[in-house]
């Protein structure tokens, strides 16, 4: 089935390519696009296939999201959250699942991870209020998940939840006016005083130690992958696409470009060749490591065997090395596109700025995910759920 997904974006991609100027000038992804992508059976990839989904191996989603990612970045990187969260639905308890999904299983969710939030305990459930930022394509969905903070009676926090709320509890505020990514839609979510039933919960320690109480009834492998490998490429994957995207409308036009200072074609330049291939190798190792990371995890998955940590960490080592490399490679494509790269609308210039929006997410922090892989390497504790 992932085949016939991959079929039908490949013949979605000129009309998206053609729209990438109007999503990034209307501030999100257009409704149609929307449409055509759900049609295509994209969200439900890493759906439960008792839920209608396909149950899909996460490299063929995350092959998906790239290609979609090197056509137009902001379509990208909305597909690839949006189609990230019924694989984290699919954790919840049973209940929650049917809420979303039991009247429509085309349902969307976005999200906002950082626990912003303050969930106070009441009969049945919490009490929640809170504000949060970078909800990429909220405007498209019915649901949210958002991080929020159970506080105790004594007013310290207690636990750290992923709830799950429906668009009649919460409001968007349009906020998302940046320099790159614009067409995201990333607004934020605001609710004061809404009733959150405790089954619409997850707790971050159930994540991290991947026993889920939505795993009874998802019994899939992809359902016992670490949150911290299949979030964390989630934002990693579209930024392989951009810069992708980028190397390919670098070549194109390169190879007939003339630079005038110089007197010679840009394809006939050695310094030009070096930049080149260093910017391919870099889009290659990042996309590789991902393969390889991810499939060395389902391999244990489908054993039913515990990841090794060690793996865990060096899947977020290659992810947050994946991101620093296509940000490299986009820059050394800048370069070497002269003057012309700073216009406006060049696909150059386009992708430096949506790979270097992308790249401040909180799970690209290169330096922090590179220090807890030494931790782990010299026999350190490592207590970080995101791994």
């Amino acid at each position: 089935m992932s085949e016939k997904v991959l079929e039908a974006v490949q013949d979605l991609l000129p009309a998206i390519a053609e729209r990438a100027d109007r999503c990034e000038a209307e501030r999100q992804v257009p409704v149609e696009t929307v449409a055509e992508l759900k049609d295509a059976g994209i969200f439900r990839m890493l759906q439960p296939k008792r839920w209608g989904g396909l149950e899909a191996d996460p490299v063929d989603f995350y092959e998906v999201v790239r290609i979609l990612a090197s056509v137009c970045g902001s379509t990208g990187w909305v597909t690839s959250v949006l189609g990230v969260h019924p694989w984290q639905l699919a954790l919840f308890p049973d209940q929650a699942q049917r809420d979303v999904w039991g009247q429509d299983q085309d349902t969307l969710v976005s999200s906002s991870y950082a626990p912003t939030g303050r969930l106070t305990p009441v009969d049945g459930g919490y009490e929640c209020t809170g504000r949060w930022s970078f909800s990429s394509g909220a405007a498209h969905c019915q649901w949210v998940l958002l991080g929020a903070i159970v506080m105790g009676a004594e007013g310290q926090p207690v636990d750290f939840l992923t709830i799950a709320v429906p668009r009649s509890d919460y409001r968007i505020d349009d906020v998302w006016d940046v320099v790159g990514l614009r067409g995201t839609g990333s607004n934020d979510i605001v609710i004061d005083k809404v009733f959150v039933p405790a089954y619409r919960t997850l707790s971050f320690n159930d994540v991290s130690s991947l026993r889920c109480p939505g795993q009874a009834e998802n019994t899939a492998a992809l359902y016992r992958l670490p949150f911290g490998t299949v979030f964390s490429y989630t934002i990693t994957t579209p930024l392989i696409g951009i810069a992708t995207g980028a190397y390919d409308a670098h070549i194109q036009r390169m190879r007939e470009r003339v630079r005038i200072s110089y007197g010679q074609k840009v394809a006939s330049d050695p310094f030009a060749h070096v930049r080149v291939a260093r910017a391919a190798s870099e889009i290659d190792a990042a996309w590789l490591q991902l393969e390889r990371n991810l499939d060395e995890e389902m391999r244990y998955a489908v054993a039913g065997e515990d990841i090794p940590l060690e793996l865990r960490l060096r899947a977020r080592r290659d992810q947050v090395r994946g991101a620093e490399r296509c940000l490299e490679a986009i820059s050394l494509l800048f370069k070497n596109s002269g003057g012309h790269s700073l216009k406006s609308g060049n696909p150059i210039e386009r992708a430096w700025r949506d790979a270097s929006a992308g790249s401040v997410h909180a799970a690209n922090d290169v330096e922090r995910w590179l220090a807890m892989y030494g931790k782990g390497e010299f026999g350190l504790p490592v207590e970080d759920g995101m791994i």
